[in-house]
């Protein structure tokens, strides 16, 4: 037994090797007190609260309870630190004050962010969707992404200048290179400009499907410095906001209709009273489709080298399944051509020969 004492009452570092063990076992308490409180909280708060209609407390614990662990097991390390005598180190005791002033100051940055991020989503969210316009559902990720930025950096400058660093030197060297730093992010800050672009002259919007530098699908996402498009494919295309400047964009939501134009061939030997009816049963095919415009062009325009040939323009209304309209527009066509045997010509070449004899 006395010898056991004599080995924790030896000086390690300018401590006893008990005392080391002390702080050792303060640490590894907290960091088990912290792994109880995650437990509680997901398997046992987390029930209670979700059996209540409000979603306020659901919000707290889901917020408190990664900050919380991480914060206690701060605090231990802390604590069990300060009861070492590190006068041998220099200034590492308040190096140690500092870095667990800033480590707080940054676990309330995380907290601040979870509880916004969460009062957007459980609220914020569910609100702007109901809502009839597309401005709010652009505004909110840039409003979100805004407030994330401004916590952390917030929380960067109140960290160092508690740790006893001159922030206003900081800032101030920050802005000697800001220059520099502005040239060589050059691409950023354009992208930047490019976002506010598509902010203020609105030339799509999300949910629109847009063409733009060879792409071609649904704007999902609007940002400050890219925009989100799922392909028609289905793959999903981070665009960098700078190429809506630089590039055309048609934005083929904003069309009101689709214009379909088709020639329909018929045979030289078609009498005019059955191209005058052919004409007639196009007009009536429009007529008759809902999913059109009653607006149509139908005529006899020109005498191909194979075929009397006949132009047919129609217009399909906006929201509608263009293949879909189309095919059933072909097939209506084809039927009827049929019943009233109006010949399709096909390209055709007749040779004479001439015999010397």
């Amino acid at each position: 037994m006395e010898a056991i004492l004599d080995f924790f009452s030896k000086t390690f570092y300018g401590n006893p090797i008990g005392m080391w063990g002390l702080v050792l076992l303060i640490i590894l308490a907290s960091i088990v007190l912290a792994k109880v409180i995650l437990w509680f909280t997901k398997n046992i708060f987390k029930k209670l609260t979700k059996k209540t209609k409000s979603k306020i407390d659901d919000i707290i614990i889901d917020m408190l309870e990664e900050p919380l662990a991480f914060a206690i097991i701060i605090f231990g390390v802390w604590m069990a630190l300060k009861l070492l005598d590190l006068s041998k180190f220099g200034d590492l005791e308040k190096l140690i004050s500092q870095a667990y002033f800033i480590l707080i100051i940054f676990d309330l940055a995380w907290l601040l962010n979870r509880l916004f991020a969460a009062i957007i989503k459980e609220y914020l969210t569910p609100l702007v969707q109901k809502s009839e316009t597309d401005l709010d559902d652009q505004l909110l990720p840039i409003i979100a992404k805004g407030i994330k930025v401004t916590v952390w950096v917030l929380a960067i400058i109140i960290g160092l200048n508690n740790a006893g660093y001159n922030v206003g030197a900081l800032l101030a060297g920050m802005g000697i290179g800001g220059l520099a730093l502005a040239m060589a992010a050059k691409d950023t800050v354009s992208n930047i400009f490019g976002g506010f672009t598509i902010f203020t002259d609105k030339p799509f919007t999300i949910k629109d499907r847009v063409k733009v530098d060879g792409i071609d699908g649904i704007v999902e996402e609007i940002g400050i410095r890219s925009t989100r498009i799922r392909t028609l494919a289905g793959r999903l295309v981070t665009v960098p906001n700078s190429k809506f400047t630089d590039n055309k964009i048609e934005n083929v939501s904003s069309e009101p209709n689709r214009k379909v134009a088709l020639n329909l061939g018929l045979t030289y030997d078609t009498s005019t009273d059955k191209i005058q009816k052919a004409i007639d049963i196009l007009i009536a095919i429009n007529k008759n489709t809902e999913a059109t415009e009653d607006k149509t062009v139908a005529g006899f325009n020109a005498f191909d080298p194979s075929a009397l040939n006949i132009i047919y323009i129609y217009y399909i209304k906006k929201g509608e399944s263009n293949m879909l309209v189309q095919t059933t527009m072909n097939l209506e066509i084809l039927k009827q051509f049929n019943e009233n045997n109006l010949e399709f010509a096909f390209p055709t070449q007749t040779i004479f020969t001439v015999n010397d004899k």
